[in-house]
């Protein structure tokens, strides 16, 4: 094995090691259909398939005091959400109550690629 070819390896082994993902806060609801994210985050389509996991970190109003189940998701972006505020994503109800209790109706959460 050449000593580039062992440099490229190390250089690639190093590069999956580290993260470039950071989490993005917004908000969450359930609609149908399903994981459609907000026009700034759908970007024209542009994410339309793209994976993203989601986590809910607590409430947004005072029906339910402790919504979260403490898990997370894993969603596939499928559509626009026109009506969605910045950084609001919906997912399907199954989604949604993996990670909160669906009775909240709405949650803060966190997400990444």
């Amino acid at each position: 094995m050449s000593l580039l070819t062992r440099a490229c390896i190390l250089i690639a082994m190093v590069a999956s090691l580290t993260s470039v993902a950071h989490a993005v806060a917004g908000r969450a609801t359930f609609y149908t259909p399903p994981y459609t994210p907000n026009p700034a985050l759908y970007n024209n389509g542009a994410t339309c398939g793209r994976r993203y996991h989601v986590t809910c970190t607590g409430r947004t109003n005072d029906g339910i005091l402790q919504p979260c189940t403490g898990r997370s998701v894993d969603v596939t972006v499928v559509d626009l959400c026109p009506t969605c505020a910045t950084r609001q994503i919906d997912l399907s109800r199954e989604a949604f109550a993996v990670i909160a209790n669906p009775d909240a109706g709405l949650i803060n959460v966190e997400y990444t690629r």
